[in-house]
């Protein structure tokens, strides 16, 4: 390093500072240390004696597991110094307990969550808090999914599902009894029912996949007005064999993990309807935000949080509304394409034709993002501000875009545990930039068999990864209470024992034999992120993803495999993000007060066969950008690109750019039709090539399919852009390739994939 490296840093002042503060001391030197692909001076660097000494506010925190209410307020007090002493910038309080099998010794009615005792906890943590200058989080619900003791599992407000039930009709024959019963059999305390639709189709068997019965689309007959007094009475036409199907509301049942937390116990409320969030809001109003812990939480409160979305169901997850949000945003009947969305045991059944298939999925599941988007986290997001807290949640473990509700939180998070990959933190990080959030979290160390023998090498191994990935807080993962009945030396333990075995995750804290090593861990994770919190995130690539989907290790075409190591930085957006005010273009970047990314990456659908689609706002909104000086880059053949949903009757799912059909409509709308390419594609793309520069892929030229491995930079007659960025160098400068020269390092689209990554996102227990 010359005298010039660092802006007048001596090689011999850069080693002394490292040595004294940590290697993380390197990069809050000087802020172009880091390049263009760190984080940039947009906020003032910290000085030197703020950076020794973090201020708690960027400080790791810990997950403290509490066994219910059933605490000694003198016990918190004495935790959060302990907590604050080792270095740590706060605690966020949950109810678990999964390590006691026997939850009656915990006594739910005197000690349960949401009890008097319970309060009397959470008042003393906030009040030492606040002395010790750290902040305390609040969990939603106890353990998780978000569940009060208000309702039950048949109330209104509680988590929903659809259960269907069929039957075989040969053709000629008649069916003459009770609709069918329910394929799912429902959940002990669940006694009250809804029957919502009774079909008929005929089965096709050209329809078949490996593992679904294949119907004939134009066959569907409704049956729902023929029903009486729960039976039904119907000839099947001549024409081969028929299933009738019955589609029955119940609720799930489900209720937040190893309860009983509370008497009674708590219920899993509906997380896609206005009513299930109103039943959390009115619990917390009325039974735990005394005036008391009111004001404590303006002067110690952080977040209120959120866990993993593992709405855990047989069928297929509901709100009683959904079929006329379904008609009013997608445009069309939900009815008809019932069928081929139904599902028993996280597995769907039936299918039509395998694109219209896939389109009925997507437009099912895109009506389920867009209702829990905007009924659980914006709605619970407004709440907590009123409070004077931010909201931090995992919003991920349903087919739903992450990616936009990345955008909505205050601050999103992953976890160690379940992200298989970076990519998986990359997709939440490119939401939280693209909505100007300045956070991303984790849960960090949830080592299955980890109590009592992770080491903080290990730890600190998994999180700096995560790190270069976007990460910037973390919460490990966890601080267990002191002790609870009958439990055994060393004291309880949140996840251990699990099972009869060693739990997830460290039981950190005094009792854990290299707990002196804390403070130095605590300071050194401190400086990472304050340093990853300081200035503004640049990136170089926004992957255009047409899922949200996280904690699914699908990574980016390239990008993930190639373009890495080459010195790229990539971050995944949605076509949500896309209609954000921060979606604008300037000097050829886009968010240009955030990411600044140089270019957008589209490819085909990663959890749809590869499909080439993209809805008609973000296409439109992308021709936009391209017009402003944004490169475009398509990965492969997109000459005939179709929208992800239903075409309307009477209109294909591809048209020509002059079709009337390919005029914008609003996303709520999300009119199926769509035009193969807007009017005019992007300036240039890559496109795979047996060895000549061509046209854009929605040229208006016909475009053959990708016959090579070799990737050239085509451009097109666009003012102000002729070329794409290329890879950068290690000082992250935007320099050019010459026109139709050979991209480096170019691979095919599936060489990114890593191996054995599901098709679709999965809950998981932990």
């Amino acid at each position: 390093m010359s005298k010039h490296d660092g802006a007048g840093v001596s090689r011999r002042r850069f080693i002394q500072y490292t040595a004294v503060t940590g290697a993380s001391a390197a990069v809050a030197l000087n802020s172009p240390l880091g390049g263009e692909g760190t984080a940039q001076a947009g906020a003032a660097a910290p000085s030197f004696a703020a950076f020794a000494r973090p201020d708690a506010a960027v400080r790791p925190r810990f997950r403290w597991w509490w066994p219910d209410g059933l605490v000694d307020p003198a016990e918190i007090r004495r935790e959060i110094d302990q907590i604050a002493a080792a270095g740590f910038g706060g605690a966020e309080i949950v109810a678990v307990h999964h390590s006691i099998r026997d939850k009656s010794v915990l006594d739910p009615e005197g000690h349960g969550w949401g009890t008097a005792a319970w309060n009397a906890g959470v008042e003393a943590a906030l009040d030492q808090a606040r002395k010790r200058g750290i902040t305390v989080d609040l969990t939603i619900g106890p353990a998780w999914p978000a569940a009060v003791p208000t309702i039950t599992p048949d109330s209104p407000a509680a988590v929903q599902e659809l259960a269907h039930g069929s039957a075989t009709v040969n053709g000629g024959e008649t069916y003459r009894g009770p609709v069918p019963e329910p394929a799912a059999a429902a959940e002990d305390d669940v006694t009250v029912r809804h029957l919502v639709a009774v079909h008929a189709v005929r089965i096709d068997t050209a329809n078949s996949t490996r593992t679904e019965t294949g119907l004939a689309r134009d066959s569907f007959t409704d049956l729902t007005g023929t029903v009486q007094d729960g039976r039904i009475e119907w000839t099947a036409p001549g024409d081969g064999s028929w299933v009738l199907l019955s589609y029955w509301r119940r609720g799930s049942g489900q209720r937040p993990e190893s309860g009983p937390h509370s008497a009674p116990d708590c219920t899993v409320v509906d997380h896609f309807s206005p009513a299930g969030t109103e039943a959390v809001i009115d619990f917390w109003e009325s039974k735990l935000l005394t005036k008391r812990i009111r004001t404590l939480l303006k002067q110690a409160g952080g977040t209120l949080f959120e866990d993993s979305i593992e709405l855990e169901t047989q069928a297929l997850n509901w709100t009683p509304n959904l079929p006329e949000e379904f008609a009013r945003r997608r445009g069309y009947s939900l009815w008809p394409y019932l069928p081929v969305i139904v599902q028993l045991k996280e597995k769907t059944l039936y299918s039509y034709e395998p694109e219209i298939t896939r389109q009925a999925r997507h437009d099912f599941w895109l009506t389920v993002s867009d209702l829990f988007n905007e009924h659980h986290f914006t709605a619970l997001t407004t709440w907590a501000h009123s409070l004077g807290l931010e909201f931090r949640a995992q919003p991920y473990g349903l087919q739903t875009d992450a990616i936009e509700t990345a955008a909505i939180i205050d601050v999103p998070e992953g976890e160690s545990l379940g992200f298989k990959n970076l990519d998986d933190y990359r997709v939440l990080a490119g939401g939280r930039d693209m909505g100007g959030r300045k956070i991303l979290s984790c849960e960090a160390g949830a080592y299955q068999g980890g109590a009592y023998n992770t080491t903080w090498n290990k730890l600190l191994r998994t999180m700096g990864g995560a790190y270069a990935a976007g990460l910037n807080q973390t919460v490990l993962h966890g601080f267990s209470y002191a002790t609870a009945p009958g439990v055994a030396w060393p004291g309880f333990a949140g996840f251990t024992p699990y099972n009869g075995g060693i739990g997830y995750a460290e039981s950190w804290g005094p009792r854990q034999p290299t707990w002196r090593h804390a403070p130095d861990i605590a300071a050194y994770l401190g400086r990472v992120h304050q340093v990853m919190q300081s200035g503004t995130n640049r990136v170089d690539i926004a992957v255009f993803r047409q899922k949200g989907y996280t904690k699914t290790g699908i990574g980016a075409g390239w990008f993930t495999g190639t373009g890495v190591p080459l010195g790229w930085t990539h971050q995944f957006i949605s076509a949500a993000t896309l209609e954000l005010p921060s979606a604008t273009v300037k000097d050829g970047r886009l968010n240009p007060k955030g990411p600044a990314y140089k270019a957008v990456f589209v490819e085909g659908d990663r959890f749809s066969s590869q499909d080439r689609t993209i809805p008609v706002r973000a296409a439109e909104k992308l021709l936009k950008l391209t017009k402003a000086g944004l490169p475009i880059v398509f990965l492969g053949d997109w000459s005939a690109a179709t929208v992800p949903g239903v075409p309307k009757a009477g209109r294909s799912s591809g048209c020509a750019p002059s079709s009337p059909s390919c005029s914008p409509s609003p996303r709520s709308a999300s009119s199926p039709p769509t035009p193969r390419c807007p009017a005019r594609w992007p300036s240039w793309a890559w496109s795979p090539t047996s060895s000549t520069p061509r046209a854009p892929p929605c040229s208006t030229g016909t475009a053959s399919p990708a016959t090579s491995t070799t990737t050239t930079c085509a451009t097109a007659s666009t003012p102000k852009r002729s070329s794409p960025p290329w890879p950068p160098s290690t000082t992250r400068s935007p320099s050019r390739a010459p026109t139709g020269a050979p991209c480096r390092s170019a691979s095919t689209p599936g060489r990114a994939r890593p191996s054995g990554s599901p098709s679709t996102p999965r809950t998981a227990t932990r």
